[in-house]
């Protein structure tokens, strides 16, 4: 197991990211965090170590500069500003396509609230470099027009008791018509916090990602 923390050139200054690649990787995987949070979130931390047991790479960065974060902090203009969100992920996929290690492998997103509208808007800017998507408790209407351009497969994860985000991705994965599958975890919350649940979400992204890394995504 590789782990190390690297500094992404995608900024004045660069994103700090910490990347995992355990032996015999099958795939990579880029976390796009949610609103206020950052690459040290526990939840995606965790749903991160589970893949890694899979051999899934994993890339968790801060898609904030600490400056722009401290602004964020105050305005949360930042956060919600998914087309600069997007960009900065397109850029990070660009750079792992580059980087000794990671450029061997596919490549695969996955976003959490927020994040997963900036990583759809983003996959469907890299159809030929993202291979697999998945959202979990995400905002993917906030990726508006982007949605019918998005190529990877697409998993949308909700609990079952998010009710107006329910409704959201049942609108946003008939936008992605044919690439996305919805599923519900029954019981959870928007942060899958009750027990076990993000152990499903975990399960179901693994599941996702072995099966559509694994597999050349066609053009």
């Amino acid at each position: 197991m590789e782990t190390r923390e690297v500094t992404v050139p995608v900024v004045d200054g660069g994103l700090p990211a910490d990347v995992i690649v355990p032996g015999g990787a099958v795939g990579v995987v880029l976390f796009a965090h949610g609103s206020g949070s950052s690459r040290h979130s526990p939840r995606n931390v965790a749903v991160a170590h589970q893949l890694n047991d899979r051999a899934l790479a994993t890339v968790l960065v801060d898609l904030l500069t600490p400056e722009e974060d401290v602004r964020d902090s105050v305005t949360a203009e930042l956060r919600f500003d998914i087309g600069m969100l997007a960009e900065r992920l397109a850029a990070i996929v660009d750079w792992m396509a580059a980087e000794p290690t990671l450029g061997r492998l596919p490549i695969g997103l996955f976003g959490a609230s927020t994040g997963a509208a900036a990583a759809l808007v983003a996959a469907a800017a890299r159809p030929d470099q993202v291979a697999a998507v998945v959202s979990r408790g995400g905002r993917p209407d906030l990726a508006g027009s982007s949605l019918s351009a998005v190529r990877a497969p697409t998993l949308l994860v909700v609990g079952g008791l998010d009710e107006e985000v329910i409704v959201l991705n049942e609108q946003a994965r008939d936008a992605l018509g044919d690439v996305a599958e919805l599923r519900i975890v029954p019981g959870a919350t928007h942060l899958f916090e009750e027990p076990g649940a993000l152990d499903q979400v975990a399960e179901q992204a693994g599941t996702w990602f072995a099966s559509h890394l694994r597999t050349p995504h066609p053009a």
